[in-house]
């Protein structure tokens, strides 16, 4: 399977990023399945309804969650209406919704999860392992499911690390979110693994991790707060990961970092084979 994973969606910029660019890149690139994360969609914080329905349209089959996932409150009933949303598979357990499920893509069948790291996070969430080992017992790669991503929503690199290597041989592709900032080392791990650290965000890279520089430089020049964070509106890079899984195995054949428009667009080809 071809499969395009797009990073945290910020704010508008990011938003208008997907809708204009995505459309073109699904057909450009043939991809099977388009997986992004749209946490911050909502000015930063969390996605509503209506921005759901707007990055379907724009060619998303999957979108994940993470931290901020009830914060925006129609989602509370939204993803118990659409199976294509997923909150984090750790997140508390009378959340509604699912953190991961199997969605058929031009008949194959394609196994996402979402899942919340707990070092250096906001909350103490639990275990991120043991769910994870727990779907992929269930639903063995190239057997029950063509292919598995598992979108890793945390802060320390190392934690991502840890769970890359944990499903190393057992997923298509582990992939990190929740930085915004695209790190340098997608690879194919040593069982077949695609891995990146972090995707990156879909947003605004003249900023402080999407938001507008002032505020964020105040706070940590004079340590005093005056305003607001409100996201910065410039054009946006599209930052994600494009894998090719085996037809047989699942396993990655394939790892491409993408990152489309914007300040950070590469210079080299922006195609994969």
């Amino acid at each position: 399977m071809r499969i395009l994973f797009l990073g945290d969606v910020m704010g508008r910029a990011g938003r208008t990023a997907v809708t204009e660019r995505l459309p073109g890149l699904r057909a450009d690139w043939r991809l099977d399945a388009v997986v992004i994360n749209g946490e911050n969609a909502s000015s930063g914080r969390g996605l509503n309804t209506a921005q759901a329905k707007a990055l379907f349209a724009a060619g998303a089959d999957v979108v994940t969650l993470g931290d901020h996932a009830f914060d925006q409150k129609d989602m509370m009933q939204a993803i118990g209406e659409d199976s294509r949303i997923l909150r984090p598979i750790n997140y508390a357990k009378a959340a509604p919704g699912a953190g991961a499920r199997i969605f058929d893509i031009g008949g194959k069948k394609l196994l996402v999860a979402q899942v919340l790291g707990r070092v250096f996070m906001s909350r103490n969430y639990d275990d991120p392992f043991d769910p994870v080992d727990r779907i992929l017992k269930a639903h063995p790669l190239g057997r029950a499911v063509q292919a598995i991503l598992i979108d890793m929503h945390c802060e320390a690199t190392s934690e991502k690390m840890a769970m890359g290597h944990f499903c190393d041989g057992r997923a298509s592709v582990v992939v990190g979110t929740h930085t915004h900032v695209p790190t340098a080392d997608a690879t194919i791990l040593p069982g077949g693994t695609a891995y990146q650290t972090d995707a990156g965000m879909c947003g605004d890279y003249n900023s402080v991790i999407g938001m507008h520089k002032a505020e964020p430089l105040r706070r940590f020049v004079v340590g005093m707060t005056k305003d607001r964070f409100e996201p910065a509106n410039g054009e946006a890079t599209l930052c994600g990961l494009f894998v090719d899984t085996d037809e047989t195995t699942g396993l990655a054949r394939e790892v491409v970092q993408v990152r489309v428009g914007g300040r950070l667009s590469q210079s080299g080809p922006q195609r994969p084979a």
